[in-house]
C-alpha cells in the first residue's frame, strides 16, 4: 500500500482517528465528548514530532510525508473539529457561519504555510524550530476547553464568547507575529491543566 506505517506516524494516525470521533460526538449533540478528543488530539500533536525524530535514518520522502501528514491530521483535529463542536453547542444561526467557515480557511491556510517553511528548513537542519510565525493550531486545544469550562458561569453569553474565541483565534493564525515555541516543560504543564480539565467535565458533565 501507499503511505508510510512505520512508528513514526502512527501517534499521528491515532490522533486523526480522535478527531474524526470528536466530529462524530459534536454531530451526536455530546459536546463535551467532542472536546475531550479535541484535548487528545493536542496531546498526541505534543509528542508525535519528538517520537518522529527519534529515527535519525528517514529518508526524504519520509520526512516529505511526516510534514504533510501531520498537517493534513491537524486541519481534521484542530480546524474541523472546533467548528462541529461550535456548531453543536449552539453556533446555528445565520450570524456565526462567516466564522464557521473563516476558523478552518484559517488554519488550512496557516498550515500550508507552515509546510512551505518547513520543506524548506528540513533541506539545511532537523531540529525544533525555536520560533514559529503565528500561532499554531495545537493551542486550541487547551483553550477552547477553558473556555467550555466558564459555560457555567457564562451562562447565556457562552456560545456568543465560543464564537469570539474562534475568530480571534482565527486573526491570530495568520497574524505574522513570532512566537517562542513551547518547552517539554510547558507542555507537560499544559497536559497536566488538560488532565484537571478532563476531571472537572467528567465530574460535572
Amino acid at each position: 500500500m501507499i503511505g508510510i506505517y512505520n512508528y513514526t506516524v502512527v501517534l499521528t494516525y491515532i490522533s486523526y482517528f480522535a478527531g474524526f470521533f470528536g466530529i462524530y460526538f459534536a454531530i451526536h449533540d455530546h459536546p463535551t465528548a467532542a472536546i475531550l478528543c479535541l484535548m487528545f488530539c493536542g496531546v498526541c500533536d505534543m509528542f508525535d514530532g519528538k517520537i518522529a525524530r527519534t529515527k535519525k535514518n528517514k529518508t526524504e520522502e519520509e520526512k516529505k510525508f511526516g510534514i504533510q501528514i501531520d498537517s493534513l491530521c491537524d486541519l481534521v483535529c484542530f480546524g474541523i473539529l472546533p467548528v462541529f463542536i461550535g456548531y453543536a453547542i449552539g453556533m446555528q444561526e445565520l450570524y456565526y457561519v462567516p466564522i464557521l467557515l473563516f476558523f478552518p480557511l484559517a488554519a488550512l491556510i496557516r498550515l500550508a504555510y507552515f509546510n512551505v517553511k518547513e520543506f524548506d528548513r528540513v533541506k539545511t537542519e532537523d531540529k525544533d524550530l525555536i520560533f514559529c510565525i503565528g500561532l499554531p493550531v495545537t493551542p486550541v486545544a487547551i483553550l477552547l476547553p477553558v473556555i467550555y469550562l466558564a459555560r457555567t458561569f457564562l451562562d447565556h453569553f457562552f456560545v456568543f464568547v465560543f464564537a469570539a474565541v474562534l475568530l480571534v483565534i482565527s486573526i491570530l493564525f495568520l497574524v505574522p507575529f513570532k512566537l517562542k515555541k513551547f518547552t517539554t516543560k510547558k507542555l507537560l504543564i499544559l497536559i497536566g491543566i488538560g488532565l484537571i480539565c478532563t476531571i472537572v467535565m467528567w465530574v460535572f458533565r
